[in-house]
């Protein structure tokens, strides 16, 4: 067996070993020292059926179903991009909102606020947007409720219903013991409005 014959069977194998469903790039086989080998070789097993490419450079090893192929989500996509890139993403507008469970509508352009590379990458139909921001929007230290405090910004004061509230409740409850300890320190980073929404409500739950 040559050494390129060698390495590919390493990377057939890893990808095995993979969880079904689990999202990998170039870049999980950098210990291999031949990127060029491991494009050529997800290139053919994409061919054979045995991967699947869900966006450009981004591979799936597939979960199987009785009803089909079960696809990672798009925000899933969006996470690994950005672990890719070695960048910070934040979810917004109506990606934020369908994200939270405050909005059941899908939209086509999936949008994310990134200290990375501006740029557009199309997922089947749909597309991811990364709009490039300065730094400072991401002074936050947790992920629940800097989502929950960009989605409320998108909604507006004015269109707070019962139902949304009960919502925070619900994931503020569900969130862990390290989420819940960066809780004060995003709040105090939002406007007056959502300050006085949320705090009776972290109070509640965290105290």
């Amino acid at each position: 067996m040559t050494t390129e014959e060698s390495i590919s069977q390493v990377i057939k194998e890893r990808i095995s070993r993979f969880e079904a469903g689990r999202l990998f790039t170039i870049g999980d086989f950098a210990d291999l020292n031949n990127d060029s080998l491991v494009t050529r070789t997800l290139s053919r097993l994409q061919k054979e059926d045995t991967i699947i490419r869900v966006a450009t450079g981004i591979y799936t090893n597939p979960r199987r179903t009785q009803f089909g192929i079960l696809y990672p989500t798009i925000d899933q996509i969006a996470q690994k991009i950005a672990e890719r890139d070695r960048a910070q993403i934040m979810p917004t507008g109506d990606t934020a909102l369908n994200l939270l469970g405050f909005s059941t509508q899908v939209p086509m352009n999936a949008v994310y606020i990134t200290n990375g590379a501006k740029r557009k990458v199309r997922v089947g139909e749909r597309n991811i947007i990364f709009k490039n921001v300065i730094q400072k929007n991401f002074q936050y230290k947790g992920k629940l409720l800097p989502l929950i405090i960009i989605a409320l910004k998108e909604l507006g004061e004015s269109r707070i219903t019962g139902e949304i509230k009960d919502r925070i409740v619900k994931l503020i409850s569900g969130s862990d013991t390290e989420e819940r300890a960066t809780m004060m320190h995003d709040l105090y980073l939002s406007p007056v409005w959502i300050k006085e929404l949320l705090l009776p409500i972290i109070k509640a739950v965290t105290e």
